[in-house]
């Protein structure tokens, strides 16, 4: 431990930090458990009471150089604000992130032990989060689908019309016409894609005539327990599951669950990923006919659309990143080089073709 002689100011100022940041997440995690009930509200409480043992081992490196309290972090305030008004998924994956990235892996004067905690209070986070993130699953992809397609396609397609040469309200309506195109052809392609994909779980369940059957089985002679065979049972397990079965006369589909969720929750709702898509995509595509919309024309409109466009994949790609508990800034790279690309192509296919046709 450093003695009191030896530490240097540059170490208090740390201490402190860190000290401040420990009482903020504390308190988070019980703004975070105040917006939860049960086991959930329980496993937040029991984090919030393990940065104490933080607390304590800063408190005492500090020892008469503790001083008055200091603020948190600016990341640390924040994420208590979000816990305060929020408490979603999105603050759980923020939060998760924040202990994974703790900076006592590389601190000498935090133990080992602090910077297991902060490891493990990241998969706490994470297992927490997975219901969320499994319930959003549906309707997210959807939504991101929907706004990098039409912040892609419609980006494409006015700079690909732009380039051949049209005047500038030939390509605001082009744009507008893609943009309801777009939103409607995806919206009728979610629907549809989820009705089918809920239809085939669907097909997996028992069939509720095949209930009525269980009272009539001869108890020594059945083929129940084939039934959880084919489901993926070992012979001995499948064995005392059918008799299970016979005794409570209950068909169950054995059907193996993630995170407590059922395949259907996973999947989402047909209507919502619907109404999420054509939202989205029309919200993506809005932005690169912006500057049309308010008269910009030439090289101006195309970088600005261009511009606007980047920011908002950005903007989604970090969003990805942080719900999936990846790196933001690699996905919001990702997001950006894959959207330019496809614009550059349609870009230079245009000025081709309008100087073939010229």
């Amino acid at each position: 431990m450093t003695t009191s002689s030896s530490r240097t100011p540059g170490q208090i100022r740390r201490w402190r930090q860190y000290l401040a940041d420990e009482r903020s997440e504390a308190a988070g995690y019980r703004q975070l458990a105040e917006r939860r009930t049960g086991e959930e509200r329980e496993i937040l409480l029991a984090l919030a009471d393990a940065e104490k043992r933080h607390e304590a081992h800063w408190l005492e490196l500090l020892s008469d150089d503790v001083g008055p309290p200091r603020r948190s972090s600016l990341r640390t305030r924040l994420l208590v604000f979000l816990a305060a008004h929020f408490g979603g998924v999105f603050v759980l994956a923020l939060m998760q992130r924040a202990e994974g990235r703790s900076p006592y892996e590389t601190d000498v004067d935090a133990t080992d032990t602090m910077a297991a905690d902060e490891r493990i209070h990241g998969e706490v986070l994470r297992g927490l989060a997975a219901r969320g993130r499994i319930q959003l699953s549906g309707t997210f992809r959807a939504a991101v689908f929907g706004a990098n397609d039409g912040l892609v396609s419609n980006l494409a397609l006015v700079l690909g019309i732009g380039a051949t040469g049209v005047d500038v309200r030939t390509i605001l309506f082009t744009g507008l016409a893609g943009l309801l195109a777009g939103a409607l052809s995806m919206a009728a392609g979610e629907y549809v894609s989820v009705r089918s994909q809920r239809e085939l779980l669907e097909a997996t369940q028992p069939d509720p005539e095949s209930q009525s059957a269980l009272p009539h089985l001869d108890v020594d002679a059945n083929e129940l327990a084939l039934i959880y065979r084919a489901r993926g049972m070992q012979p001995p397990e499948a064995e005392e599951h059918a008799r299970t079965v016979l005794a409570t006369l209950h068909l169950d589909a054995v059907a193996p669950e993630s995170a407590g969720v059922d395949s259907h929750e996973a999947v989402g709702s047909a209507w919502r990923a619907a109404i999420s898509s054509f939202g989205f995509f029309a919200s993506g595509a809005l932005v690169p006919i912006l500057p049309y919309l308010f008269g910009a024309s030439g090289l101006t409109a195309v970088i600005t659309a261009s511009a606007l466009v980047g920011i908002a994949l950005l903007g989604t790609g970090a969003v990805v990143g942080l719900l999936s508990g990846a790196s933001p800034l690699k996905r919001a790279l990702r997001q950006l080089a894959i959207g330019y690309g496809a614009a550059a192509v349609t870009y230079l296919l245009g000025s081709a073709f309008s100087s073939t046709v010229g």
